[in-house]
């Protein structure tokens, strides 16, 4: 099942976000700590990682750091780029999986080797680099493990290109004041009815700006039998995610008025998003469609987010709407399933974002579905915006002691009971 491969990745996404939001005093630390972390870590079964810079005058990779259970290359050994089509290659692709043919390396035990590119593009005799290459080697390497490593990558580039940019935070302060305004006015209104569905959404960010984003897709006419729901979070913070919100907002928007298949759409979406945020972080997304069919049908595809849960009163029944498909961004030509579920009288669909369940108390505990579970059992009579303020509030409650905190955004859907 899909489901599993990309729980695993946001498993693995959230184990690199606290890593790389450490303070450290180089890129090369940072890479360090992150090499150590991917070998020592049990699910990954990789034998050695390497840290390869590149060196302009030399036109080649020259090894900066190397751990894990190999034996060991000679320090600053380089390896030139016009010698290996593998250093090309990765420029496209950003991670490749290859068998090894430098004879050195050979001699240390390295056959089959994973490699990904990280930081910024360098420009040498006509063809651009990666700045940095990571190099894993294993006695096999599989398919989840270089998408785990594209994830790594691109966590890996924006948090070195984040250590660069600290020092001009103050100049643009304005201009995030600004894009938070920008923001506030492309959120639709908090309630919306549609036929028999009220429907209630609000995005609270974590500072001035954020990656959150819900909307309300509607049709050009009054007759129009769908209203798309979307939920979003780009997985970043500050200004760049608030970027990236603002860009999937348009992108979706626009989308939606040329193509009418929800799959269709969250595959150029992630095209689109893969080419044009190089160095940021990817995005999750959850698109429902409401329908006025005799059986309240609802369509949706899942692109990595937070399952929604449906919850069905007349049965006490509750349902996890899981992943359809992988992260946007994550890599290109990404395909994306389409499910439904059935809106009975009295039901309630509640999408959320990750600042909702992975809300921490003072002791590191997460506030988790189950608790969200409880409250819509217990605001289950009430109104789509009451039992959103409710679950906010113990939210807040839950984690008013906590260091960590995260944009929040929560949409009920609730249909009139019959």
């Amino acid at each position: 099942m899909p489901a599993k491969s990309v729980i695993d990745q946001r498993n693995t996404y959230k184990l690199l976000e606290k890593l790389t939001s450490g303070n450290y005093k180089s890129e090369l630390a940072l890479l360090k700590s992150l090499i150590r972390d991917i070998i020592n870590h049990t699910d990954f079964d990789i034998q050695g990682g390497r840290i390869w810079k590149i060196d302009r005058e030399k036109r080649a990779y020259e090894l900066r750091y190397q751990y894990g259970n190999v034996n060991k290359i000679p320090k600053r050994y380089s390896v030139p780029i016009a010698k290996h089509q593998v250093f090309t290659d990765l420029t496209r692709h950003r991670t490749i999986v290859n068998y090894e043919t430098e004879q050195i390396l050979i001699e240390k035990g390295i056959t089959l080797y994973s490699l990904a590119g990280v930081g910024k593009l360098a420009r040498i005799d006509g063809g651009r680099y990666y700045r940095y290459a990571l190099g894993f080697n294993a006695e096999s390497i599989s398919d989840s493990f270089r998408e785990t490593l594209s994830v790594i990558s691109r966590a890996a580039s924006v948090a070195i290109r984040n250590m660069t940019t600290k020092a001009t935070q103050q100049k643009i302060k304005k201009d995030i004041i600004k894009a938070s305004e920008i923001q506030r006015n492309l959120l639709p209104d908090h309630y919306i009815e549609f036929e028999d569905y009220k429907i209630f959404g609000t995005c609270i960010p974590d500072s001035a700006v954020g990656g959150d984003y819900f909307d309300y897709i509607k049709g050009s006419t009054n007759e129009d039998e769908r209203l798309g729901i979307i939920i979003s979070d780009a997985a970043s913070k500050g200004l760049p995610a608030a970027i990236q919100a603002l860009f999937v907002s348009g992108a979706i928007r626009m989308g939606a008025g040329f193509s009418s298949r929800i799959t269709l759409l969250l595959s150029r979406l992630n095209d689109l998003i893969f080419r044009t945020f190089p160095y940021e972080r990817f995005v999750t997304l959850f698109y429902c469609e409401l329908t006025l069919s005799s059986n309240r049908l609802v369509l949706y595809a899942n692109a990595g987010h937070c399952s929604p849960i449906h919850y069905r009163p007349e049965t006490g029944r509750f349902l996890a709407l899981e992943p359809t498909g992988g992260l946007l961004g994550i890599m290109e030509g990404q395909k994306f399933g389409l499910e439904n579920v059935r809106m009975h009288p009295g039901d309630i669909l509640v999408l959320y974002t990750d600042g909702i369940n992975e809300a921490l108390d003072s002791k590191g505990n997460l506030y988790g579905e189950e608790r969200i579970r409880q409250m819509i059992m217990k605001n289950k009579s009430k109104s789509s915006e009451q039992i959103a303020l409710h679950i906010l509030d113990d939210v807040y409650k839950f984690s008013k002691d906590s260091n960590y905190s995260d944009d929040k955004t929560l949409v009920i859907i609730k249909r009139d009971m019959a």
